[in-house]
């Protein structure tokens, strides 16, 4: 198994990492279980009660861990990764009104958070209706959230 952790550009990754940790749930500090290669590794150099604040770990232990690396230049162009966020869960016999309300809700969360609406996209003639809104995080990043 490959262990790996994601690296995003950042002007200013305190920022960031606190934005995307109320995102994702994520915390500041490497959890105690499991017991994998990269908090084996964070604990060994920095001791238990490190915490950061350029990166966050998944409480649980099961995803990334998401690096906000710092760089001078701002950033250009359009992302060629980005995240999806789902509050819905990705359930598909949910109804398109049950779907737009939760995803609105995510939306207004995020906005208070810092993050700004680029566009919605609705199809209900699809036989997989979908509903999603296109966002971007403090510094410019894109994400979506269905």
């Amino acid at each position: 198994m490959t262990f790996w952790q994601l690296a995003i550009d950042a002007n200013d990754p305190p920022r960031l990492a606190r934005f995307w940790a109320e995102v994702l749930g994520y915390v500041p500090v490497p959890p105690d279980h499991p017991d994998t290669t990269w908090h084996a590794h964070y604990r060994r150099r920095l001791g238990d009660e490190v915490a950061f604040d350029d990166r966050i770990f998944d409480p649980a232990g099961r995803g990334p861990v998401i690096w906000f690396q710092s760089v001078p230049e701002p950033k250009a162009g359009k992302n060629r990764l980005h995240l999806d966020v789902y509050p819905t869960g990705r359930d598909d016999g949910m109804s398109m009104d049950a779907r737009v309300h939760l995803v609105e809700a995510r939306v207004a969360e995020l906005a208070r958070l810092g993050a700004t609406v680029d566009h919605r996209t609705r199809k209900d003639d699809l036989s997989d209706p979908v509903y999603y809104v296109v966002m971007h995080d403090p510094e410019g990043n894109e994400f979506c959230v269905s």
